[in-house]
């Protein structure tokens, strides 16, 4: 008996993958961010992503390229890819949002919804689950929200002012963009052609009570890779969830 929900749910991908990576300097100095490897998964962040995409039913999927492509595409030429990719590179910078939009339009499926994902981005989670929610609230676009770990120790006081306890690195309060997204077919036509759509389009559909956040399970992992210092972190992390 086939899944209803099932014709909802993206079959395509689009992986933002241009980003500088000066925080990630000297790893970054002769390859691009989404192909830095974390220590011990024997994969670079890309090509996890990729595997993740094709394991929730992806099969297409269009990574726009920036900073250092060629060693980007040459990887991806030659590497065992479980999904079929197209690459694009902008001619000039468009911004956040106009690189979204012109890579949305090499999706080989412009009538149906889509995914995306920030290239710095270690995760895995149901994107079914995500596609499900995403459609039943109708919206245009749905951001994966994650509560990351506060990168200081936090302090828990008693109401006289009394020091109670200290805790390790607490997950946040508040959740975040975490950098994972469905969109409706729609949604590419609302992009500037160059610019920011977190200052454009995402105000824009929130007032229209379009936009959708899905928080990631409990219990899911979620890193975003910035900085040397989150390369060892998500290393000792993965390795205790014997990842």
């Amino acid at each position: 008996m086939s899944d209803p929900s099932a014709a909802s749910r993206p079959v395509q991908a689009v992986v933002l993958a241009g980003g500088q990576g000066s925080r990630l300097r000297p790893y970054t100095d002769d390859r691009p961010k989404p192909m830095v490897e974390i220590p011990g998964t024997g994969t670079p962040i890309i090509g996890h992503q990729l595997s993740w995409l094709a394991d929730e039913g992806v099969t297409d999927v269009v990574v726009s390229c920036g900073h250092l492509a060629e060693v980007l595409q040459k990887w991806l030429e030659t590497a065992e890819l479980p999904v079929s990719v197209t690459t694009v590179v902008e001619s000039e910078p468009l911004g956040r949002g106009g690189g979204l939009k012109y890579a949305a339009a090499h999706l080989p499926h412009p009538d149906q919804p889509w995914y995306a994902t920030n290239g710095d981005i270690w995760t895995r989670f149901s994107l079914r689950d995500m596609a499900d929610f995403h459609a039943e609230r109708d919206a245009v676009a749905t951001l994966a929200l994650a509560r990351p770990r506060l990168p200081w120790g936090a302090v828990q006081t008693d109401g006289f002012g009394r020091i109670t306890d200290f805790i390790e690195a607490p997950p946040s309060t508040f959740e975040i963009n975490a950098g994972v997204y469905v969109f409706s077919p729609e949604f590419a036509g609302l992009l500037p052609h160059r610019g920011d759509h977190e200052r454009t389009t995402f105000p824009h559909l929130a007032r229209e009570r379009r936009l959708a956040g899905f928080t990631i399970p409990q219990g899911s992992y979620w890193r975003a890779i910035d900085t040397a210092k989150d390369l060892t972190e998500a290393a000792k992390e993965l390795a205790a969830l014997g990842r």
